[in-house]
């Protein structure tokens, strides 16, 4: 089976991504090296975070996320409650899981 296209809208997403890493690393006066060591992957990785390769581990970005304080902000921002369709739908039982 032939690897997946990857869809406009996530290539999109993940330059932008990279870019709001990259100023983040910036307005904190951090280089790529300091930056890399202080979260524990290769400067290759932060490098690839960064220009939006979309090849780092979800882990690699979490590590990246946390040094620069910005981890929370992320993960609230994908907190499913804090949307409407989330928070009409917040009493009803979620099924363990979903089957097609």
């Amino acid at each position: 089976m032939p690897p997946a296209t990857m869809p406009i809208a996530v290539s999109r997403t993940l330059r932008q991504l990279g870019e709001h890493v990259a100023t983040w690393r910036k307005l904190q006066g951090l280089s790529t090296t300091i930056l890399a060591e202080r979260a524990g992957i290769a400067r290759g990785t932060l490098r690839s975070i960064e220009q939006g390769a979309g090849t780092a581990s979800t882990e690699s970005l979490l590590r990246v996320l946390r040094v620069l304080g910005v981890m929370e902000r992320v993960v609230e921002a994908a907190d499913p409650y804090a949307t409407d369709v989330g928070k009409l739908r917040a009493d009803e039982t979620l099924p363990n899981r979903v089957r097609r």
